[in-house]
């Protein structure tokens, strides 16, 4: 690994707290811009391997959807700035048509005001008036409509493990314009050094929308070139300590799924057994920042599988390090 790699590793890794702890899941997540949570027990996992206690973990953060449609465990409080850039926007709007989509998402808010939380309620209310088709679209298990009243802030998860949806008031507040430059700064504090083109793709940015970024004022950022590419971060004059010789990381972890470039963790001769066809992320082991292995918890059971071999010290203390994860998440998830 040459020097400018080594130290982008470092800066990353520091700054998702994977070379050092962060005591508190909520101040995690509001660093990190929120913890992927499309298997919800990927949450707790993230925050004890980054040193952050789990009690009460399922109602301190709420999950919704954000940037790419993906769902997070995000600080309320956080809400409207997260959602401000992009409010109105739903896969539904080209397959309904504006008019209609906003008439079952009123529909879908007064039954809620009624009391109906459950989705598969909802299906069987609406099923008489609408056609199968649509009813498939509207309450798809991907989210549906409810993706597209969460990300105005209107309705989340009732908590972290719940399928059920709550009612709130999280609207933003700010134009998606006034929002973008905190929001890249605070990507480029906790994810940095990282690309443009890294920052659209986390933030869920079409390509046509990314000229949004270069147009932004970059010059309070630290910047240095790597190959072909300018890497932006934050330098707030703290040593960035060594890449750890041994981590665990969560399934859908952000030092992998956060940029559009993974060799440098991810080798590309593992990537088919930790990326899997259908778009989930295995949780992982990393021996010197690059991916090395697998791990999971299956009928409370710690897992560790490793691509290659590794020494017996090393094998023993990943499986130590999950094993510590399954006791610590008993009866928690």
């Amino acid at each position: 690994m040459d020097k400018t790699t080594e130290f982008i590793l470092r800066k990353r890794m520091h700054g998702l707290y994977l070379s050092r702890q962060c005591g508190d899941i909520t101040r995690l997540s509001r660093e990190l811009l929120g913890l992927h949570c499309w298997f919800h027990r990927n949450v707790p996992f993230s925050a004890l391997i980054r040193g952050a206690g789990i009690s009460g973990w399922k109602t301190a953060l709420t999950k919704t959807w954000l940037y790419r449609g993906t769902l997070h465990g995000v600080v309320f409080e956080d809400l409207p700035l997260l959602l401000a850039l992009h409010p109105g926007e739903s896969y539904l709007r080209d397959f309904l048509g504006g008019e209609r989509m906003e008439t079952i998402a009123a529909e879908v808010v007064r039954l809620m005001e009624d009391g109906v939380y459950s989705r598969a309620e909802m299906r069987r209310i609406f099923a008489p008036e609408y056609d199968a088709q649509t009813i498939e679209a509207v309450f798809s298990s991907w989210g549906g409509i409810f993706v597209y009243l969460a990300r105005q802030g209107r309705v989340a998860f009732r908590d972290m493990t719940s399928r059920d949806f709550d009612l709130i008031s999280a609207e933003p507040t700010l134009t998606s314009d006034e929002a973008l430059p905190e929001l890249l700064s605070r990507y480029f504090a906790a994810y940095g050094p990282a690309t443009l083109a890294d920052a659209a793709w986390f933030l869920g940015f079409l390509k046509d929308d990314r000229k949004r970024l270069s147009a932004l004022n970059l010059d309070e950022f630290s910047r240095l070139e790597c190959g072909r590419s300018t890497y932006y971060y934050v330098d707030a004059g703290e040593d960035s300590g060594d890449i750890p010789g041994l981590t665990l990381l969560s399934g859908f972890d952000p030092l992998i799924v956060s940029y559009t470039e993974r060799g440098a963790v991810l080798p590309p001769e593992y990537r088919s057994a930790v990326v899997l066809k259908s778009g989930i992320c295995n949780p992982t082991i990393a021996v010197d920042g690059k991916v090395a292995g697998i791990w999971n918890i299956k009928k409370n059971e710690p897992v560790v599988t490793f691509f290659e071999k590794h020494p017996k010290r090393l094998r023993d203390a990943a499986f130590e390090l999950v094993d510590d994860i399954r006791r610590r998440t008993a009866g928690a998830i």
